[in-house]
């Protein structure tokens, strides 16, 4: 655990100290740092590498501020150089999913020293009014406001079945905190081509081909990021953009060892 000294804010990882170039995980929202472990990311894509897994703030084990101030961009950042000045590490791979991905790209964005490649999962730069309630169910804020957690994650599977792992991560959320972080995300800027444009960090965008509109949110940053690939997903939508995990690895994987040639 350690604070961010800006506010506090106690931030939660795990770090397995292996050899190899790191890899920070960034999860969605409403998740937390056990998605990677439990969908067998740490395992397949962390071989050789060193693993470092935060819980956002708001998530997990880290702070549940009931405060939409708190869920700034800028002290998620904080909570991100925090957590690397306290391992004494100038760089790392950023991988990324949903809100984890666009972190990222403002990571990549605003401090691209720090990030030695930026993999984006269902990511995005841009967020359109309403999309994230469509993300899940109508009235979801609500159920999550009046305190029901259960509630939310029976809502969610209107939509779908969600695997043992998401199941787990969304029950395990404080919904108040949730309710204020996505307060907060509504109001998240976003990002302008310009600045996209000079983003220079090797960047590969991996989204499902039914994951709109982030698929054509996608191609336009696959021509806009200077040192960007796209690779999409056939079939796949916003929420089972991590599993089946095969398909992802091994694209990833690819794109860092074309990297090192």
């Amino acid at each position: 655990m350690i604070k961010n000294p800006a506010d506090g804010a106690e931030i939660f990882f795990d770090d397995d100290a292996s050899d190899g170039e790191p890899i920070l995980y960034l999860h969605g929202s409403a998740l937390s740092r056990s998605i990677w472990r439990g969908l067998g990311y740490t395992k397949t894509l962390g071989a050789g590498h060193r693993n470092i897994r935060m819980d956002l703030r708001g998530h997990g084990r880290s702070s549940k501020s009931h405060d939409v101030a708190d869920y700034t961009m800028e002290k998620v950042m904080g909570d991100i150089h925090a957590l690397l000045g306290h391992l004494g590490l100038e760089s790392v791979h950023v991988v990324g999913y949903s809100f984890g991905a666009r972190t990222g790209l403002h990571l990549a964005m605003t401090s691209p020293a720090s990030v030695l490649s930026l993999i984006m999962l269902g990511g995005t730069f841009e967020i359109t009014p309403g999309e994230i309630g469509k993300l899940f169910f109508p009235g979801y804020l609500q159920v999550l406001r009046d305190g029901d957690i259960e509630g939310f994650v029976t809502g969610q599977e209107t939509r779908g079945r969600l695997d043992p792992a998401t199941r787990m991560a969304f029950k395990s959320n404080d919904p108040l905190a949730l309710a204020a972080y996505y307060e907060a995300a509504e109001t998240v800027q976003n990002v302008e081509l310009a600045e996209l444009a000079q983003i220079r960090v090797p960047t590969l965008l991996l989204i499902g081909t039914r994951d709109q509109p982030r698929f054509d949110q996608n191609k336009i940053m696959a021509h806009t990021l200077p040192n960007a690939r796209m690779v999409a997903l056939p079939g796949r939508t916003h929420g089972s953009t991590l599993f089946p995990i095969e398909p992802v690895v091994q694209a990833i994987e690819s794109f860092w060892n074309g990297r090192r040639r």
